[in-house]
């Protein structure tokens, strides 16, 4: 911008200047024939001086030349003074453009002295920028640098993400290959089968429509119910009312078929109340699986029958009623309107019928309705309503001015006042269920247009309704299995836990296999305890057989001891007496008996007979307590050894793990070491390209300063040229 508004005022000042020039110019030429007319009015007077000096002889010879000379110098003055005159009007005119010339001088200073302080500004902002940008550089230069490790990892992780997204693909290829053997989609009538995505959202706004015009239609029956019925009661009362006098024939068979109406009517709700059941969250609802709008497009064409079987006689009653006596001009005006409009009645159901059952081909017949004409079929429904709102404006509009001229009639009762209101009011319900309808409709078209024709993925549409059919089938089943599959999870490891015990259960002692290892081994060791119980159970038998044995012997030879011991007692008692004293005062002595199986402890007695009994026990209870004694002993070595055993595998494990991650990371040390000398080569080669990048800016900003300091020169020779050109213009 400012480059062009220089070069604009380069252009203004090299024009004014041409200016200056041309008038400059101009001025000299207007000089020059100042002093040409000088020179020529200088030579006149000479030549008159000349003349002067002439003889008084001569005189007489050239009077008449004098004569004319006289009259020629006399036209010479009058042009002298037109040329004076012109003159001074030139000057005038001069002085004025001289004026208006230094006006324009002026202008052009204060110009050039505007664009000198607007060249310094321009300048100082220049160089301010210039540091900015020095600053933006280095700021640059940096971002630059992480930019440039960035898109490397950026670079490098893309290589990672094609060669799995490669791999993966081959697998998901070979997968498909060898275990996708057929492809159903690429075939219409078997993609038909498949089950479309589930879309909730449109399912409950399209349940939400059908019960707003389920509404609707209720709103639309009563009225059509009403209408009907009280037109068979104004059959029934005018233009004869049948309480006093029989009716025509005409007027009887129309009344009989609109007491039918109801079993006509009441079809329509039940056939959209079907339909509004029939689409639910769970379905897929399109035209395709709509089957009962076929069964609502019956009752419209059986409602339609119906209208046609009343048409002729209805017609005909206002026929009758127009040639009555009782009938004036203008009401027999208001009977023709009407039979008009109810002639257009009954074309517009004939058309809705028309378009319903088009929209119903495609649950039934699909080759009868393509695809493409669904929309339009909408939006001529859609055309339908409205004009079927505009009929009934009509009919309610002639059907009021029919009953205004009717309680003018002289035979007019009460009864026939309050039928003809109940018949306005009904007909004004009808317009404002159809009005309803219709906006309806036409609010809510692009939504049936864009969302009642949708198929399975990768399919146009649905072949068939069989087709459709199966499709809700395997929907069905398919929600069965996910509502199966939908069962409370156990509570699971956290995750960051999992990853702390992760290494633990590497190393873990009970790990699985040595577990398997320990239960083996442990089974093994009962297997021989079990052995060496029944071995020791034999034995223990042998030695109870031994015992009994032993302790007949015994009895046998204490029972001569026992006769001479109670001899002795009774011949001192005294000696018995102190000797069971100092039994009892002095403990027996413990002697330790040491052997093979272990240290046996006994009591020594003075007495001679020692209690068998007790030693038995004595026995039994010492070799009881060294077996356990032993068993603990080997157990306890079998678990040492089991542990160690456990441990030597953890460790032979944690050994192997650490190899592997000292491979791993002997690998990505080379990698890393790698990678930093590859930096240094790009560090150094980045530094030398940034030292080039400065050393260009650098000359750049010379050449900047080399051009604003030429638009300085350029500028101070335009002021020097314009105040040359005010200094020689005042001069002018």
């Amino acid at each position: 911008m400012k480059d062009q508004s220089l070069r604009k005022l380069q252009q203004e000042m090299d024009s004014l200047t041409f200016r200056n020039q041309q008038l400059a110019k101009r001025v000299e030429l207007l000089q020059d024939e100042l002093a040409l007319s000088e020179t020529k009015g200088k030579k006149n007077k000479k030549s008159a001086e000349s003349s002067s000096q002439l003889s008084q002889e001569q005189k007489s010879v050239f009077n008449e030349d004098l004569q004319k000379k006289i009259e020629e110098n006399e036209r010479l003055h009058i042009l002298y003074f037109e040329a004076d005159e012109q003159h001074k009007r030139l000057e005038a005119e001069l002085r004025t453009r001289l004026e208006v010339l230094e006006t324009d001088a002026a202008q052009h200073q204060a110009v050039v002295d505007s664009l000198t302080r607007k060249y310094t500004d321009t300048i100082e902002k220049l160089q301010n920028d210039k540091a900015k940008l020095e600053i933006k550089s280095q700021t640059l230069e940096r971002e630059a640098k992480d930019c440039r490790l960035r898109t490397e990892e950026c670079q490098q992780q893309l290589k990672n993400l094609q060669a799995a997204l490669g791999s993966r693909l081959e697998e998901s290829l070979c997968i498909i290959n060898e275990k996708v053997p057929f492809n159903d989609t690429r075939s219409n009538q078997y993609n038909a089968l498949n089950v479309p995505l589930h879309n909730r959202r449109y399912q409950l706004k399209l349940r939400d429509l059908a019960g707003q015009a389920l509404a609707f239609v209720q709103e639309l029956v009563t009225a059509l119910l009403n209408f009907h019925t009280y037109t068979e009661q104004k059959v029934q009362i005018f233009p004869i009312d049948s309480a006093t006098d029989a009716i025509s024939p005409l007027n009887q068979k129309f009344s009989q078929y609109l007491h039918e109406n109801a079993s006509y009517v009441r079809p329509l709700e039940e056939g959209m109340l079907h339909l509004f059941d029939s689409i639910t969250e769970d379905t897929v609802t399109v035209l395709e699986t709509a089957v009962k709008l076929n069964a609502f497009s019956e009752h419209l064409a059986s409602y339609l029958c119906f209208l046609r079987r009343i048409l002729p006689y209805q017609l005909k009653s206002l026929e009758e009623e127009c040639e009555s006596s009782l009938c004036t001009a203008a009401l027999r005006a208001r009977n023709m309107e009407l039979h008009r409009d109810m002639k257009r009645f009954t074309a517009v159901f004939e058309k809705l019928h028309i378009y319903v059952s088009l929209l119903a081909l495609p649950s039934t017949k699909p080759e009868g309705l393509l695809r493409t004409n669904y929309g339009l079929v909408f939006t001529n429904i859609a055309a339908t309503l409205h004009g079927f709102h505009d009929t009934l404006k009509d009919i309610s509009k002639h059907y009021s001015q029919k009953a205004t001229l009717e309680q003018d009639v002289p035979t007019a009762t009460q009864k026939l006042i309050t039928t003809n209101d109940c018949i306005l009011s009904s007909i004004v319900a009808l317009t404002n269920g159809v009005g309803k309808i219709a906006s309806f409709f036409s609010n809510n078209l692009d939504h049936f247009t864009t969302s009642l024709s949708y198929g399975p993925k990768g399919g146009t549409e649905f072949i068939s309704p069989l087709s459709a059919e199966c499709m809700l089938q395997y929907k069905k089943k398919a929600v069965a299995y996910m509502k199966s599959l939908k069962k409370p999870c156990a509570d699971s490891v956290p995750y960051e836990e999992a990853l702390a015990n992760r290494r633990v259960l590497l190393s873990s002692t009970e790990s699985r296999e040595g577990l398997a290892q320990q239960v083996q081994q442990s089974l093994e060791k009962i297997a021989k305890l079990e052995q060496e119980k029944e071995h020791w159970m034999l034995e223990a038998q042998l030695a109870k057989i031994k015992l009994e044995k032993e302790n007949q012997k015994l009895k046998n030879s204490l029972s001569g001891h026992l006769t001479e011991a109670i001899q002795e007692r009774s011949v001192l008692p005294n000696v018995a007496e102190q000797k069971k004293e100092t039994t009892g005062k002095s403990p027996r002595e413990p002697i330790k008996s040491t052997s093979l199986i272990g240290m046996l402890t006994i009591t020594t007695d003075n007495e001679k007979t020692p209690d068998v009994e007790s030693r038995e026990d004595l026995i039994k209870n010492h070799y009881m307590a060294r077996i356990a004694e032993l068993t603990s002993h080997l157990q306890l070595a079998d678990s040492k050894s089991v542990h160690f055993h456990a441990e030597c595998r953890a460790l032979a494990k944690r050994l192997s793990l650490a190899e592997k991650s000292k491979e791993s990371l002997t690998e990505e040390l080379k990698l890393a070491s790698q990678n930093i000398s590859r930096l240094q080569d790009e560090l150094m080669t980045t530094k030398r390209s940034y030292e080039d990048q400065l050393s260009m800016m650098s000359d750049h900003l010379c050449s900047m300063n080399e051009t604003l300091t030429k638009q300085r020169e350029e500028i101070d020779t335009l002021k020097m040229t314009s105040k040359g050109n005010s200094k020689k213009n005042k001069n002018r």
